[in-house]
């Protein structure tokens, strides 16, 4: 194994996500090294896409070649899932644990669907239109990563799916005000509207109406509720060391819409997160379900998003 390609990924997962980094930690060697390969592909293509370095310090011509970065990526995707040798650790790593775990080529472009919706600017109306987006950039990671633990009935990749949506519409409403200073929105019209809060970017960011865009945000965490609901019953079919680390991120995520909710709209003033020590026991205490796993209640999908089946 080539040392620089793992060591690569290990390096990008630990200065990307601590949440990530620390429930990888729980998986034996070879899985969290591609884990942490798949983690580094995702994470070089936001950047390259969204103009930053590790999710942070966005360029202010980010939207300067963005389309042009973004085809690039795709053929530089493509070359490497059709065997083409690479000297880029990040394009031989997502190589390599593709070509592991037989991996369908497909879900890598979903991923890489999801970053045009970024570079079109997509406005989202609806709750149904996020969630597809959702998908796209979260949802199929998890699907992905569900294959590197050995997962391939379609019932537990749907609820791999609905914890990449939590994840991503948790992000969202953390990232209300951040987004907005970037002249984004991801928040659905329809939820702003709802909660009474401006529909543009820069109404969003006078703190004058950061209470309704509170409301707002706190609708998104109630969508994301359901599927964290749900994801909790794909742990059933996991490995006990898969099915802890999962239940670790799901625990650990989570905590930042819970932190978002209990600070109120002034938790915007600084990052939404969980202190290092909370991270730790959240993580420690998602033993218990691990180890119960086979006992976990099956929730039906009802009204949750369907997952585009090739």
């Amino acid at each position: 194994m080539n040392d620089a390609v793992v060591s690569h990924g290990h390096a990008s997962i630990k200065k990307g996500s601590k949440s990530f980094a620390l429930a990888s930690r729980i998986f034996d060697t070879a899985m969290r090294a591609d884990a942490s390969m798949l983690y580094a592909w995702c994470r070089h293509c936001d950047d390259v896409v969204d103009g930053q370095i590790m999710g942070h310090g966005q360029i202010d011509n980010y939207r300067d070649g963005q389309v042009e970065r973004l085809n690039g990526l795709v053929e530089k995707t493509r070359a490497a899932l059709n065997g083409a040798a690479s000297d880029d650790p990040v394009f031989a790593g997502l190589a390599r644990v593709f070509e592991t775990h037989e991996i369908p080529h497909r879900h890598a472009f979903e991923l890489l669907d999801g970053f045009r919706m970024d570079a079109e600017e997509r406005i989202y109306l609806t709750r149904e239109e996020i969630l597809e987006y959702c998908y796209h950039v979260a949802g199929v990671v998890g699907v992905m990563m569900a294959h590197i633990m050995g997962v391939r009935d379609g019932a537990t990749l749907d609820r791999a799916s609905d914890l990449g949506l939590a994840f991503q519409l948790t992000n969202i409403a953390r990232d209300v005000i951040d987004d907005a200073k970037a002249d984004r929105i991801y928040l659905p019209t329809d939820v702003l509207i709802e909660a009474r809060a401006p529909t543009s970017a820069s109404a969003l960011k006078d703190q004058a109406n950061w209470p309704a865009a509170h409301n707002a945000a706190l609708a998104l965490l109630d969508l994301a509720e359901d599927y964290y609901i749900s994801a909790r019953s794909g742990i059933k079919e996991l490995p006990f060391r898969c099915a802890w680390a999962i239940t670790a991120a799901l625990k650990v995520y989570r905590e930042i819409g819970e932190t978002l909710r209990t600070r109120g709209f002034m938790a915007w003033e600084e990052r939404v997160s969980a202190p290092g020590h909370r991270k730790m026991w959240l993580a420690l205490s998602a033993m218990g379900p691990a180890m119960d796993r086979k006992s976990v209640t099956i929730t039906e999908r009802r009204q949750l998003y369907a997952r585009p089946i090739a």
